[in-house]
């Protein structure tokens, strides 16, 4: 796939405001400080469509994007932001959930991890979770070109011990670099894959 266009439409906090439902959708989310924005920026080849920032926490809105005029990318607020207050968590976490469990054409969820740490409780109980209430996701490992082959191996291979504790298989599985664009090419044909699947749908 490629990206002709990346338009920004909306930022909210409300499921109901998004964008008409009416075109295929795909969520990006992860824990605080996984590389999100730059992913974003990385698989649209624009360099501030999302906003980075040394400071996590920094995405505190549901962003809609819109890519080639017929699907959207939708940038959430990363879950585990240790210095928001307990209110302010407490409310993201209502309208990320709302959002995840009533967008009628959310198709994936990507959830990044970041590939440096071994398995994180808060990521697998995110991935449960979506499990539970019968959301598709897939994993994304984030930031590959910060570790050696042979730590990512073993990283994405304790990953998969934990993940088979719960699930009879694995999710689609993708491993990127926003610094070296590793991984862009592989992720945007399985979306472009899904939108032919699913584009009769739509009315594509």
């Amino acid at each position: 796939m490629k990206i002709k266009s990346a338009k920004f439409v909306i930022s909210n906090t409300k499921p109901e405001n998004c964008p008409k439902p009416d075109m295929p959708e795909y969520a990006f989310i992860g824990r605080s400080n996984v590389g999100k924005s730059s992913l974003i920026n990385m698989l649209t080849e624009q360099n501030k469509l999302a906003k980075t920032s040394g400071r996590p926490g920094k995405t505190q809105l549901i962003n809609h994007f819109l890519i080639n005029d017929n699907w959207y990318l939708v940038d959430l607020p990363g879950y585990g932001f240790a210095k928001a207050s307990k209110s302010e968590r407490k409310k993201w976490e209502e309208f990320i959930q709302k959002y995840l469990n009533t967008r009628e054409n959310l198709i994936t969820t990507f959830v990044l991890i970041d590939s440096r740490l071994e398995p994180q409780k808060i990521d697998l109980e995110f991935m449960e979770w979506c499990g539970i209430k019968g959301i598709p996701f897939a994993m994304v490992f984030t930031k590959i070109d910060k570790l050696s082959s042979s730590a990512l191996q073993k990283n994405m291979a304790a990953y998969k011990k934990e993940m088979l504790k719960v699930w009879e298989e694995m999710p689609p599985v993708f491993s990127t670099s926003s610094e070296s664009a590793f991984g862009r090419e592989k992720l945007l044909n399985y979306i472009d894959q899904l939108n032919e699947n699913i584009g009769n749908a739509f009315g594509n």
